[in-house]
Formats: C-alpha cells, structure tokens, sequence
C-alpha cells in the first residue's frame, strides 16, 4: 500500500499555535470628556484605568509634597499631549 497526499490526517487545529491578537495601541492623551483645567488628569486617569479623582489627589498632593514642581509637569504635559 502506497500513501498518497490525501490518504494522511491533517492535524488538529491548535489555538494555542496560533499568534496572539493585537491590542490596540494605548496613547497618553488629554482627556477630551473628565477634564478640569486640561485634561492632563483625566487622560493619565484613562490611560492607567485609575479613577481621575485618585489621580487629582495625587497630583494635588505631589504638588503641595514637591514645593509646586509637579506644576512645571502639568503645565508640559497640557502643551504636549494631544488632546484625544
């Protein structure tokens, strides 16, 4: 007996072979919807799954800790960030 190309088994499809599905593309932007001044905190609130009021706080709270230099940060982050 001869084996012929169709005479084999193909195999069994495996999922776990198969490339994983691409994520989409995670952007730090200003947040267009949960804004107070800019959006800076809404935006770093969406891109972290935080809750933008957490966010505020700590902001609030590095910048009062940090004698205002996280207000330098702020104010880069709402020129340089596009707004999504």
């Amino acid at each position: 007996m001869t084996s012929t190309a169709t005479d084999q088994t193909m195999p069994a499809h495996d999922p776990a072979l198969e490339a994983p599905a691409a994520e989409p593309v995670r952007r730090l932007t200003r947040s267009r919807d949960d804004k107070y001044l800019g959006g800076v905190c809404g935006g770093v609130a969406e891109y972290t799954g935080l809750d933008a009021n957490v966010v505020r706080l700590l902001a609030v709270l590095g910048t009062v800790l940090g004698f205002g230099v996280l207000v330098f940060a702020y104010v880069a982050a709402w020129l340089l960030l596009p707004e999504g």
